[in-house]
């Protein structure tokens, strides 16, 4: 879905939810304002075009008609949680509690690895990161080594921004240190770089870790 839609009646959400491989829904006041609803609000800016994710809010009363409460007792969102993300997927019984920092970003990753779905965080390039989804998951160092050469021909032929290019070898340098250091030193970077990004450094900086970390984030694997 490519912009936010508000769902204000009770079956709209089994219509609408089992249509897309994935839904991100908001529970949240009747009338939402201040930072966390403008980061969500990103998110749905953000994964635009991406036609396999719908990203909607739920606009709960808790006065009058009391719309959309019946909902959010439903999925057990209490209206002292505001705002409460929930992510179905499809096929899969089980929904997802958002518990992470409400910014946009970590939101996005969020519903990108537990979906599958393919989102384009910044930084992220969509060939690059299916080359680090099937590096990571595989422990041939042969193999290993040829998607690292093929990583270097993508590179080699040129891609269509200097920023792109940037950010392929960050990639590439990722591999070879992974390659150098084991499957661990991912999770290590991501603490690294997650650390610095909270420190004190310039708002360019801080969006830098984050494209580093949105790269890193692709060579996660449920068994690391």
């Amino acid at each position: 879905m490519k912009l936010t839609r508000r769902v204000n009646m009770f079956p709209i959400i089994f219509q609408i939810v089992p249509k897309f491989r994935a839904a991100l829904i908001k529970f949240d006041v009747a009338y939402p304002y201040g930072e966390k609803h403008e980061e969500f609000t990103k998110v749905s800016e953000l994964t635009r075009g991406v036609q396999d994710l719908l990203v909607a809010e739920v606009n709960v009363k808790d006065y009058g008609e009391k719309d959309n409460a019946e909902l959010a007792e439903k999925y057990d969102v209490k209206m002292r949680d505001f705002p409460v993300l929930k992510l179905f997927r499809k096929g899969i019984k089980e929904i997802l509690t958002y518990r992470g920092e409400f910014k946009a970003d970590d939101i996005t990753q969020f519903v990108k690895t537990s979906t599958g779905v393919y989102i384009g965080l910044p930084g992220c390039i969509e060939q690059f990161d299916a080359l680090a989804s099937e590096f990571i998951k595989i422990r041939d160092k042969e193999r290993r080594e040829e998607l690292l050469a093929q990583g270097r021909e993508m590179l080699a032929k040129g891609l269509d921004t200097p920023k792109n290019t940037e950010y392929a070898e960050i990639y590439l340098k990722l591999m070879e240190k992974i390659m150098e250091k084991g499957d661990e030193f991912v999770l290590n970077e991501i603490q690294r770089v997650e650390s610095l990004r909270k420190t004190k450094v310039t708002v360019e900086k801080r969006e830098s870790l984050q494209k580093r970390l949105n790269i890193l984030q692709s060579f996660v694997h449920d068994e690391l």
